[in-house]
């Protein structure tokens, strides 16, 4: 049997919500309307700014300078320029986004009508269905890391990746080991060349956003064909949402009306520059951060035996936005998008904290975690990060309670293990509580 290197602990948590709750200091639950609406102005002029900056600077490169001296630079130094523009706006536009995610959590005020209404109009203005995506991703924090009701990023099972069933005389269910001709087998169905892998991690950046909200991407494959935020009768609706669904399909209407009539006054290139570059970047971060903050051999997913709010909550990763780039860069990311990738564990215990706050109950919520051995921190979100877990993640057993991503050899990094003594799931020890 071949074998991956001895599989590292993952002890279950077992934490009640007053715990976690109460580990974090009182006055990081308040919200304020000015503070939230500072940030939003703050981020508006940045982006507004940037695009001056970039204005100016193509007003510097004189066309009839450089092609009558050197004919191919002016039109890369144009590139190079607006390129930054697009950078560096989707980068603090992705921040615009957070913040319309916090007024969909209510946190970025106490009056719910204020957040509902600041909500809609930031994520009406970058094409999202705001109460539709609003009330899905409530569930997805109801439910983070359930395998039957999380909405988003839910791993496929070996029998949805279309493998054949798993082999005890072969294999590992825990993917500790398994046979050079088992993961042969796995690796010729699942696995990926280098430029496959990258083909693949580009086509979820660019395409991820707009494919989960239009064709339920990456969510429950329980789900009718056809599933999308758009309709108000789709399955992950109530009948009460009914005017809420219609209100989110209103302003993505009036977002495709303005783009029409912006196109029409100052043509598709300038709209596709200044509007249209930032807002793919946006997309870009939107995707690579929260598929990073729920994928990795190190996270478990839970069936409903072995579920529970706090669980699924610490589910989740922490990582430094661009922190590979150094110290400098990841200090941008974080404060360009208000920190939702380094405190995102804290995030999911408690959704209606405002990011300003955040920080201070994140650290706050660590000093708990960090002797029971929960694991909060990734390691910093890029492409190499990305391209990594996505060839590392590949399927869950269709069978247990708690389940690790295995690799397209069949072989897992991670293995559960209990604290109390009245969980079970096959196969899978429990903890000494004297150690």
């Amino acid at each position: 049997m071949s074998s991956s290197d001895e599989l590292d602990v993952y002890i279950v948590p077992d934490f009640s919500m007053k715990q976690l709750l109460d580990a974090i200091p009182a006055h990081c639950f308040k919200r304020s309307a000015l503070k939230s609406s500072a940030y939003t102005l703050w981020h508006l002029s940045v982006i507004g700014a940037i695009y001056k900056v970039a204005a100016y600077g193509d007003t510097l490169i004189n066309p009839q300078t450089f092609t009558a001296t050197y004919p191919v630079v002016y039109p890369l130094a144009r590139f190079a320029l607006w390129s930054l523009y697009g950078f560096w706006a989707g980068l603090f536009g992705t921040g615009i986004w957070v913040i319309g995610h916090e007024a969909g959590h209510q946190a970025y005020s106490e009056s719910k009508f204020i957040n509902n209404t600041v909500g809609w109009i930031l994520h009406s203005a970058l094409g999202v269905p705001y109460h539709s995506w609003r009330i899905t991703h409530a569930k997805h924090h109801a439910s983070t890391a359930h395998m039957t009701q999380d909405q988003v990023w839910v791993p496929k099972t070996r029998s949805q990746s279309g493998i054949p069933p798993l082999d005890p005389k072969r294999e590992d269910r825990l993917g500790s080991r398994a046979s050079a001709e088992v993961q042969k087998e796995l690796w010729e169905a699942l696995g990926d060349s280098p430029i496959g892998a990258s083909w693949g991690v580009a086509m979820y950046l660019l395409l991820g956003w707009p494919a989960y909200i239009l064709a339920n991407a990456a969510s429950q494959r329980r789900y009718p064909p056809g599933t999308n935020h758009f309709n108000p009768k789709a399955v992950m609706f109530s009948p009460h949402h009914w005017t809420d669904i219609i209100i989110s399909d209103i302003g993505v209407g009036l977002w495709l009306v303005a783009l029409a009539a912006a196109t029409y006054v100052y043509g598709f290139g300038t709209v596709f520059v200044v509007y249209g570059i930032p807002y793919l970047w946006v997309n870009h971060w939107l995707v690579l951060i929260t598929f990073l903050q729920h994928t990795d051999p190190l996270l478990p997913h839970y069936r409903a035996p072995q579920f529970t709010f706090p669980r699924g909550a610490l589910s989740t990763l922490d990582r430094s936005l661009l922190g590979d780039l150094g110290s400098v860069m990841a200090w941008i990311g974080a404060h360009a998008t208000c920190g939702i990738s380094e405190t995102h564990v804290l995030h999911h215990v408690c959704s209606k904290i405002p990011h300003y706050n955040a920080w201070e109950a994140a650290d706050a919520l660590r000093a708990v975690l960090a002797p029971t051995g929960v694991r909060w921190q990734g390691a910093p979100g890029g492409w190499a990060e990305m391209y990594r877990v996505f060839r590392e993640c590949k399927f869950v057993e269709d069978d247990g309670d708690v389940v690790f991503y295995k690799n397209a050899r069949g072989l897992a990094k991670m293995r559960p293990v209990f604290n109390d003594s009245g969980a079970s799931d096959s196969g899978i020890e429990i903890a000494d509580k004297r150690k």
